[in-house]
């Protein structure tokens, strides 16, 4: 179990270091051909919804470059057990039509299978988000 731990946390870490270095391929590397990511949140927000598979993980990034400039994102803490991976952070956005700046906390919880990620789903504070977002 500490081997399959260790691995999970592994992979998640080298897909958050392929992501904060804009490496769409590395990052696709670590994820499985039917990936599931989940950002769950209030409709309105532009990159709200499930995206499957490899191209729509690189899609949900894509959609949150398109609608926001990244200012900070820090990951505060990272917990595994087996096959689950949860991360806590934070992040800074600046949001590119109306320039309002958005701060938040966000959980994403990973499930891995074969050493590689099945599924994503996030949480934020998205009414909050969707207000500065209707700005």
């Amino acid at each position: 179990m500490i081997q399959e731990t260790t691995k999970a946390l592994n992979v998640v870490q080298e897909m958050l270091t392929a992501f904060g270095k804009g490496d769409m391929e590395a990052l696709k590397r670590t994820l499985s051909d039917d990936t599931i990511w989940v950002y769950h949140g209030t409709e309105g927000i532009p990159y709200n919804g499930t995206y499957r598979g490899k191209e729509g993980a690189v899609k949900f990034i894509m959609n949150i470059m398109t609608n926001v400039d990244v200012l900070d994102f820090q990951v505060t803490k990272i917990l595994a057990d087996q096959n689950t991976v949860i991360v806590l952070g934070s992040e800074k956005q600046k949001i590119k039509s109306n320039g309002e700046v958005l701060e938040q906390k966000w959980v994403q919880i990973y499930t891995l299978e074969n050493d590689l990620i099945t599924r994503l789903d996030e949480f934020a504070n998205t009414a909050f988000s969707l207000q500065l977002f209707k700005k």
